[in-house]
This record gives C-alpha cells, structure tokens and sequence, in this order.
C-alpha cells in the first residue's frame, strides 16, 4: 500500500541564527517543524526524512566571493557544529520520529535531498520506493534553494510532490518568486505561505 512520507530538508545550525548562511525565520521554523513532526501519528506520513548538507570537498560551491545561487560561504563542513540539526529539530531525530537521514553534497553541491544517500549508502528515491512511498510533502530551508531542488528532484524521480510553504523559508524574495513559478511550472502542489525577509 502506497503511502505519503514528510522530508524535512536541510534544518541545520549553519542555515539558522548564527550560523555562516543564516536565513531569517529558520529559527521558528525548526520548531514548527519539530511540532509537525511530534504531532503526526502515523496516518499523515508513513515515514518521516531529514536531509543534511554535509561537504568536505564541494568544489566551486564554496567561494570567497559567492553569488549566492551556484557559490555560497563555507558552511555545513561534515563534522563541524554548524552542519548539526537545529536543537529544535534534533530533538525529534534522537526521539526517533525521523525515519532516516540522507547525506548530501560531500563533493559537489547536491542541493537536492535526491542526490543523498543514508550512511550505508542507500540513495532517497529508492529508500522512498522501499518504504512504500508514492507522494511526498516537502519542507525546511530554504524554499529557493534546497527545498525546491528536492522537490523538483521528487518529481523527476516519479513522485506526487507537495511543498508546506507555511514550514518553508525564502532566502530572498526575488529568488523566492522564481522558485515558486519553478515549482507549479514542473506540477508541484503549493499550499500556504513561505517566510520570506523584505
């Protein structure tokens, strides 16, 4: 029997206040997706994901003169403490309300969660498919970045796929704009409103 899982892209310490990209309203939004994740009782999501940005050697991703589309600051070095959850979200992983975590970006930029893998190296689509998945809700940072990528990578991959914007944020309001006309132009269900800073 099909089901519906919730992916829950990238709420890392280095994307929330303080950390070397933060973006505004990541902070709130851990916790409302740590109360969305708490609240959900099993016939919402028949499973529940996290993707992590986790880089070692992404190459031109990182730049000292980022454009903030393709190049960004340093951030989320595998092991470093900006590359953990927000304490908010890390609380639900250790509860054991996340399923799985897949690890993206090692060596290249990955924004999609569907270039990620488990620790044992098992990719996002055919952990998904294993798991009985057939449609996904999408949320965490940000919805231009990351979030979009993941949901785009959803749909290539054959899935029904529906972005939470009310537990999205937007790094910026232009890039936000073309993210969402991006989204409903590849058949991506939009339902509330992302965060987004003025």
């Amino acid at each position: 029997m099909a089901g519906r899982a919730l992916i829950v892209v990238d709420m890392q310490k280095d994307f929330c206040e303080g950390g070397k990209i933060p973006v505004k309203g990541a902070d709130e939004l851990a916790r409302s997706i740590a109360e969305l994740v708490k609240e959900q009782d099993g016939d919402r999501y028949v499973r529940v994901v996290a993707t992590r940005d986790h880089h070692i050697d992404p190459g031109d991703h990182f730049s000292q003169t980022p454009d903030f589309e393709d190049s960004f600051p340093v951030h989320c070095l595998a092991g470093s403490e900006g590359s953990e959850f927000h304490p908010d979200f890390e609380a639900v992983v250790l509860s054991g309300a996340v399923d799985a975590v897949f690890f993206k970006g090692a060596h290249s930029a990955s924004k999609s969660g569907f270039e990620g893998a488990t620790a044992d190296g098992t990719a996002l689509g055919d952990w998904l498919r294993a798991e009985g998945v057939d449609t996904l809700d999408v949320v965490g940072v940000s919805v231009d970045h990351c979030v979009k990528a993941t949901a785009l990578g959803g749909v290539h991959a054959g899935f029904g796929v529906r972005v939470l914007l009310d537990h999205t944020v937007g790094a910026a309001p232009a890039s936000t704009a073309r993210a969402l006309d991006e989204l409903r132009g590849a058949g991506v269900e939009l339902t509330g409103t992302p965060v987004v800073p003025a």
